[in-house]
């Protein structure tokens, strides 16, 4: 009876701890992202990036020149300096930090990393620079998630689910879409639906929800009126577009990375190159001022018909398309989340509006067409079909929208996956080391140094040793093999006690005898030497320091071992209940 009820005391506590870690972190993280997105408003304004603004000192016109080409440039430049003299990673941090912690279980970088990152990318979005705001609140919510795991709670996977519970609230904050928000959660950060995150993640993604729909009243993202699909004949059409979107992604994604590479090769300092790109990005923006900024007002013109014709959508997307690939590429700290929403919407209703004119049959309307296009582009960049098919359902409350956005959102991803695989931020995980295509668990095992699970006992005789005096070694210690070392102690083979009996007592060991591979350094991981030890036979694996001499020894059963804790684990945080 005893134990029944210090289980059901341990139970009872375990899911008010989480609840409160829930509640408090969406809280904590919709409110920042409130803030985040008012401070971005304030200096747009402010620094005449807005349409708004620029109509208001429209009879200035030399003064809105001069803001378009100095504002995005002095802007990278602060980037810039803040990330080479504030951040100790000197990068942007985003979404794919978030996915590392929670898979791998690795540290995220430090808090003052995480603050320098939010202002770099608060100064990026208030400049004018072609990135998106999006992938930073993430973030936001995944360090205050992470803040909150540092807490002795005594509950298990805390770090994954309260990383969780911000960015989770941070997307139902983000687009007033609290099933989005848990969804977009476990689709792209947990990669899983246990209960144990499920219950947590709902909780606030909700209070998320209620603060940003209730409390502060924030107006939806857009609203459109749709009366329906009339014809069955455009889910044709709608997949069709899809198909499209996947060549667009494609095309966005390598943009991105070609861009990277370039800035590269570019000899500039680091510091200087976001500026180069404000510049680019401030030259083109004399032009075509639509291009400054998340665009959130040619999102939402983009579902009128007559708003835009057919040559200035194709042109928006284009330069859209460049300039963001440019900004991202060359240092501005932002996401490609309010981007791709943007190219996505202006390419679908472009879609819309050539099959207006082309297919002799009567269709829907351009709204259909250019909400599809947004979320399916959207989704195979991110990865996260099914976020973005429940941001349509909850933002228009239109069923029969939201059933065509799904058919181009699903086709699109049929397609882009074979293109470009699971999302834009697995291919930069890849970039850095960690591929999650193949499994959380391979991830994991790549991620774990083998020298972990090494034992520092080590049998060791010198290369010039008699074969007998070796295997009088071995015998007194009662071990299998010995590692030969040569001068100084650098590492030069193993030779086994059975290969010992063969030969001459009063002989070295010859070189054919000696076994060099496999041989391990710290930097091997579990992976590595899983692969490493197929079809091996012998006692153990010498570890050797980064000179050459060996420091340790693992065994095959110690890395099995390895290998079936982390499955282990996984597949019980992946079926936890409470």
């Amino acid at each position: 009876m005893h134990s029944t009820a210090r289980h059901w005391l341990s139970i009872s506590y375990r899911i008010s701890a989480i609840s409160l870690v829930a509640v408090t972190v969406g809280a904590v993280a919709s409110l920042c992202a409130i803030g985040f997105v008012e401070a971005v408003a304030w200096l747009n304004h402010r620094l005449l990036v807005s349409p708004y603004a620029r109509i208001q000192w429209g009879e200035r016109p030399g003064l809105v020149m001069a803001a378009t080409v100095l504002v995005p440039t002095l802007g990278g430049l602060v980037v810039g300096l803040l990330m080479r003299y504030g951040s100790s990673v000197r990068r942007a941090l985003a979404p794919p930090d978030a996915i590392l912690a929670v898979q791998t279980d690795q540290p995220l970088p430090s808090l003052r990393d995480g603050i320098v990152s939010t202002l770099a990318a608060i100064v990026s979005l208030g400049s004018g620079a072609s990135v998106g705001q999006y992938g930073p609140m993430v973030y936001l919510g995944t360090l205050f998630g992470a803040l909150a795991a540092k807490l002795k709670l005594g509950v298990k996977d805390l770090k994954a689910i309260a990383i969780a519970c911000g960015v989770s609230a941070a997307i139902a904050t983000a687009f007033n879409a609290p099933i989005a928000g848990l969804v977009f959660a476990h689709e792209v950060i947990l990669r899983h639906y246990s209960l144990r995150a499920f219950a947590p993640v709902t909780v606030a993604a909700a209070t998320g929800y209620v603060l940003a729909n209730v409390v502060f009243e924030l107006e939806p993202l857009f609203l459109v009126d749709f009366a329906g699909v009339s014809h069955s004949y455009e889910f044709l059409l709608f997949a069709f577009e899809g198909m499209l979107c996947a060549l667009l992604a494609w095309v966005f994604i390598r943009l991105i990375e070609k861009a990277g590479k370039l800035a590269a090769l570019v000899r500039l300092p680091q510091t200087i190159k976001p500026a180069g790109a404000g510049l680019a990005l401030g030259l083109v923006a004399l032009w075509i001022p639509e291009v400054l900024g998340i665009g959130q007002e040619s999102l939402r013109f983009a579902t009128i018909p007559g708003a835009f014709g057919a040559g200035e959508l194709g042109l928006l997307v284009t330069l859209k398309l460049l300039v963001t690939a440019l900004c991202v590429g060359f240092g501005f700290v932002g996401g490609v989340f309010s981007p791709a929403l943007l190219i996505g919407i202006l390419f679908g209703s472009l879609f819309g509006m050539t099959a207006q004119t082309i297919v002799p049959l009567e269709l829907s309307g351009l709204v259909a067409y250019a909400i599809g296009g947004m979320m399916a582009l959207a989704s195979a960049v991110i990865g996260a079909p099914l976020t973005t098919i429940l941001i349509v359902f909850e933002l228009t409350r239109n069923y029969d929208l939201t059933i065509a956005a799904m058919v181009t959102v699903v086709f699109c991803n049929l397609v882009s996956y074979r293109m470009v695989g699971r999302s834009l931020f697995d291919r930069q995980l890849c970039a850095r080391g960690f591929d999650l295509r193949q499994g959380r668990d391979r991830a994991i095992l790549q991620s774990l140094a083998i020298a972990d699970y090494a034992s520092t006992d080590v049998t060791r005789a010198d290369a010039t040793d008699t074969a007998g005096a070796i295997r009088t070694l071995l015998v007194e210690q009662q071990r299998a093999e010995a590692v030969l070392t040569g001068a100084q102690g650098y590492f030069v083979g193993c030779v086994r006690l059975q290969t010992l009996l063969t030969l001459p007592d009063a002989e070295p060991v010859p070189r054919k005898h000696w076994r060099i591979d496999p041989a391990f350094t710290h930097a091997t991981s579990v992976w590595d030497a899983m692969n490493a030890l197929e079809g091996f036979v012998g006692e153990s694996v010498p570890i050797l320091d980064d000179d050459g001499r060996p420091v340790g020894s693992v065994s095959e059963e110690a890395v099995i071992r390895a290998y079936l804790g982390i499955v282990d684990d996984l597949r019980r945080e992946e079926n936890a209940t409470a």
